[in-house]
């Protein structure tokens, strides 16, 4: 049972390749070119032949024809590795063995490349059957092959070796190849179901945030239509109107800024100054709060941005810490400068949030706030905050406060120059 043992031995060392490139295809987030698997088969063609049994000169017992029928069945690529296996086959001698494999071989690609647009309409179950009755078949025909050569070996051996083996690797390879697309093809299914169930919600959502507004503004039109109506009230619905239509046009703005966090207009920003102006922005709702707001800004600190996002990224996050401490408390707001990166840290003495909450920031409309949020606000701040490349790190504990930490690469030297161009 020479020649057995040392196919399976060979068997064994395809399995392993061939598991190692099944891990490697299932983690690939690019496709892999043609030309990659076409290299990776005719290494393997190349390790049958070099590791296979030679018991004279002229004869190499392997498992070729196991690259060969899976590459062919199920990428396309028999003729090319027949190419291949004829070429390495000529390095190892022009004899007997060598002419063999032109004639067992130059069919087998022919009827490879026939069958390869027929296979794949096939069902996965008919994948393994009919590659691993591919491989005892030219197994077979090589067995037979074998005696034209006068050769004294168990023949008994050497059918079982080439019956039983290649398609026994085949049928173990094909099948994990079933397995490995199985779990791809279900993965993108989820996560394509996922990305409806997040549109069904995004869509949902919107349409409630901007029916509210709308319905109002409709009502008081209707009753703009009195012709009896006073000046005053008069003047009075029609302000209702326009503010039911700005908070209408700042959810699908705040939804926009969701969708395309791309910053399109590219600034030098002086953190301090920026950061002082919209405490400015924010400062009568502290006061309205009584919340104290303190600064710490470091003296030199630059980044590279767009002014109004930027704005409008910590106009969020401040208004969102005042309204986390209605009774009144702290708003420190610092800023502390490295050679490649600016850290600002906001950091409220509010009600908290636990680490569910936490986890869920940024997901498109969920909010803290219950009915009183519309999730849009931290939801464009982690939009914003990706756009410039930036970082959040959030702490907090519930009943004691929540301390934000955004992260930014700073303006280099180059960049400088390149802005001043």
């Amino acid at each position: 049972m020479e020649i057995t043992q040392h196919l399976f031995l060979n068997l064994s060392i395809l399995i392993i390749f061939f598991f190692l490139c099944l891990v490697v295809l299932e983690n690939q987030r690019y496709v892999i070119s043609k030309a990659s698997i076409i290299l990776y088969f005719i290494l393997m063609l190349w390790v049958c032949i070099q590791f296979s049994l030679h018991p004279v000169s002229y004869v190499r017992f392997d498992l070729r024809v196991i690259p060969i029928v899976i590459g062919g069945l199920y990428f396309g690529i028999g003729p090319i590795l027949v190419l291949a296996t004829i070429i390495l086959r000529s390095f190892y001698g022009i004899d007997m063995g060598f002419y063999q494999t032109i004639m067992l071989y130059v069919p087998l690609s022919f009827i490879l490349w026939r069958m390869y647009p027929w296979f794949w309409k096939q069902q996965p179950l008919k994948h393994v059957l009919i590659s691993s009755f591919m491989g005892g078949i030219v197994g077979t025909i090589s067995s037979f092959g074998m005696g034209f050569l006068g050769l004294k070996i168990n023949w008994m051996d050497s059918l079982f070796a080439y019956i039983v083996v290649p398609s026994s690797g085949i049928g173990i390879i094909t099948y994990a190849i079933e397995f490995v697309k199985k779990n791809v093809e279900m993965r993108q299914q989820l996560i394509k179901a996922e990305k409806l169930k997040a549109v069904e919600q995004m869509g949902a959502a919107i349409s409630h945030e901007i029916r509210n507004p709308l319905t109002a503004a409709s009502g008081f039109v209707q009753l703009l239509e009195d012709d009896y109506l006073s000046r005053q009230k008069r003047k009075e619905y029609l302000s209702i109107v326009k503010e039911e239509l700005s908070s209408a046009e700042k959810v699908i703005q705040d939804y926009l800024t969701f969708a395309k966090p791309s910053i399109e207009k590219f600034e030098e920003l002086n953190v301090k100054n920026e950061l002082k102006q919209i405490i400015n922005i924010v400062l009568p709702l502290a006061n309205q709060n009584s919340v104290e707001i303190t600064t710490d800004f470091s003296v030199i600190g630059f980044i590279k941005g767009d002014r109004q996002k930027f704005r409008q990224c910590f106009v969020n996050v401040f208004k969102n810490a005042i309204e986390a401490m209605p009774s009144g408390g702290y708003l420190s707001i610092s800023s502390d400068t490295s050679q490649n990166h600016i850290t600002i840290i906001i950091k409220d003495t509010g009600s908290g949030m636990t680490k569910e909450q936490i986890e869920r920031l940024g997901e498109p409309f969920y909010s803290t706030k219950g009915k009183n949020g519309t999730g849009l606000g931290m939801m464009v701040v982690y939009s914003i905050v990706r756009a410039l490349d930036g970082e959040i790190l959030v702490e907090s504990e519930i009943g004691v406060g929540t301390t934000f930490s955004f992260t930014f690469p700073t303006i280099n030297l180059m960049m400088k120059k390149e802005l001043y161009q």
